[in-house]
This record gives structure tokens, sequence and C-alpha cells, in this order.
């Protein structure tokens, strides 16, 4: 099979013909019809995080595709079965975190395209359980950047626990940017979107922003201050200056959502600020199985747009330095 193989980190990403996996007890093999480019794997790809993946490796975790063949004991999926291979590719389903519907925050969880190969390949392997099926209803060239950049920010406006006329300032309107800020609407709140990129903003007024600010070419947090505050700022941008302005962009008793991972990223929160006017910082990774399959069932009912452009896997090289530059609107996906 075709793969994108992480042979060195300071090395591009390589194409190589690889033997197709074979499915152990309880998981499956998925032949990859679409997979996303998340930001997540240009770090990977990098060795940019304090926990690094082991080259060689495959990268990849927003995969939509079919169940080929079932491993022993598999009965919960079958042949056919259209598929996301997601982020979160096992978690062990007994521990505190587990239980309590943290399945996220399992410490012997397994991430796709990270701690095992992903989904830049034309199959991949999973366990069934946490192969999440996908809606007919919904493309597969949807469905994938729904996967990462779609739970993700679900996610986040979740655990913000926005509610109906808040205020809600996304920093960052791309792959999640755009996403978040439709999240946002869906729980009621008025949005305020907020880039460096000037066609990412008008395609945050496209879909419903309340208002857009240039953080190039304006002070952000004095435009949202003006507006009278942010209750909700989620920080999506990979730049730790953008997380202390999402910070002082909050009205007293605002709560800031980090989700961007910086690999440079230290925060540092003034103390009065945050406790005289009883601001909270949140930390938001992902999305559970459930959460998964809520995005997906909004999305099938009509709620939410995904903004991506095709490109083929032999052009991953490429495509990481257009999300690198900031000339990619939204998501970029790999059809293989």
């Amino acid at each position: 099979m075709k793969a994108a193989v992480v042979t060195d980190f300071h090395a591009p990403l390589e194409l190589q013909e690889l033997p197709v996996p074979e499915p152990g007890p309880g998981e499956v093999l998925v032949r990859i019809d679409y997979s996303g480019l998340c930001h997540t794997d240009i770090h990977a790809a990098r060795g940019d995080w304090p926990v690094k993946p082991t080259p060689p490796f495959v990268p990849g975790h927003e995969g939509i595709g079919r169940i080929e063949r079932l491993g022993a004991g598999v009965t919960a999926r079958a042949r056919g079965d259209r598929v996301a291979v997601a982020w979160l590719g096992y978690a062990c389903g007994e521990c505190r975190y587990c239980i309590s519907g943290w399945e996220t925050l399992c410490e012997q969880q397994e991430n796709s395209g990270y701690s095992v190969n992903g989904t830049f390949a034309e199959y991949a392997v999973a366990p069934a359980a946490f192969a999440t099926p996908v809606p007919e209803t919904i493309s597969s060239r949807d469905g994938a950047p729904l996967t990462c950049a779609g739970v993700t920010t679900y996610k986040a406006i979740k655990v913000a626990r926005v509610a109906p006329a808040e205020t809600v300032a996304i920093f960052g309107i791309g792959g999640l940017g755009h996403l978040a800020l439709q999240y946002a609407r869906i729980a009621g709140a008025f949005v305020i979107a907020v880039d460096v990129e000037e066609p990412k903003l008008e395609m945050a007024t496209e879909l419903g922003a309340d208002h857009v600010v240039n953080a190039r070419t304006s002070d952000p947090v004095a435009a949202i201050q003006a507006l009278g505050g942010a209750d909700v700022a989620v920080a999506l941008a990979v730049s730790p200056a953008s997380f202390d302005q999402a910070f002082r962009s909050l009205r007293r008793g605002g709560r800031l959502v980090c989700v961007a991972l910086p690999p440079d990223g230290t925060m540092t929160l003034p103390i009065f600020d945050t406790v005289f006017n009883g601001k909270s910082v949140i930390g938001s990774i992902v999305g559970t199985r459930n959460d998964l399959a809520d995005v997906f069932a909004l999305h099938a009912a009509g709620r939410t747009r995904v903004i991506a452009v095709d490109h083929k896997l032999d052009e991953v090289n490429q495509s990481i330095d257009d999300v690198l530059s900031g000339s990619v609107l939204a998501r970029i996906v790999f059809q293989l």
C-alpha cells in the first residue's frame, strides 16, 4: 500500500510502499478514502512536542473509509461499514477517566498517527470499538475534517459551557476555527472571529460570525473589549501571543479554553486579574467517541459546513508548507 512515512523529524515525509497491515484480535482493517491534514500531524512529523512519536511512523488521524477485514472476535462491526479512524485510537475502558466519560484522559490511550500508525495510507488498522460509524448521509470528504477538527472544537465549546447570548471569541479561523465558530452559533452565542488573514475572516463572516477582527492590523484585545469583552475565548492559533490576547479579551467571569499546542508554548497568567475578575482557564483535548457521534449527527442534520480543498497524498510535503504559510483557508483533505 502507498503511505506517507515520517523517517526523520528533520526530513520531508517519504512516499513508500508498505505491506497492508493485518488486523489483530478485536481490530478491523480500514481502506481509507479520505484523510484530513491536521496541524497535529505537522507537530508529529517534526517532533515538536515533549513526548515524541518514534520514526518511522505513518501520521494521520482524520481518516474515513470502509472496513475490508475483521480481526478475530469482532462482532460489533461488519465488512463494508464506513467508519472514522480518529486521534483517540484506543482507551482502556476501565480506568477512572474512561468510566466517568473522560476516555480522552485515559493514561493507557493510543493515538492514531502518533503512538500507532495513522491514516496517511491506503489502509489503516484500528480497534473495532474505536472505529466510529459514519452516517451514510455524510460524505467521506466532509467526514474526515469532522473526525478531529470537528470533534475537537465541539468539545471545546461543550467544556466552556457556552450559553445562549454569551459572546465567544474564536482566536484562529482555519481548519478548527471555522467549525468552532459554527458550534458556538449552534449553542446560541454571538461570535467574534479573530485571525491575521483577511480571506479567513471573510469566510468567518460567510459562516455567520457577528464580528471579525484582523489581529495583524488592529489590537484584538482592544477590539473585543470595545464590544464588551468575551464570555469565552477559544485559543486555536499556534501562537503563544494569541493565548495571552485571548485571556485579556475576557470580561469578568470569562473562560479561556486552550486547544492549540504551540511547540514553544508557555503561558503566563496575571494572578490578580484571574482571581479578582473570576476568570477560568480550561484545557480541552479532542472529544470522546460519543462526542464524535454528536458531531456527525449535527452535520447530517445540515447544521454545519466543512470548508476543505482536495490534495493527493503525493502532495503531502507541499500541503504541510501551505498550512504553515497560512495560505490554506480551512482544511486540506487527502483523497486516497
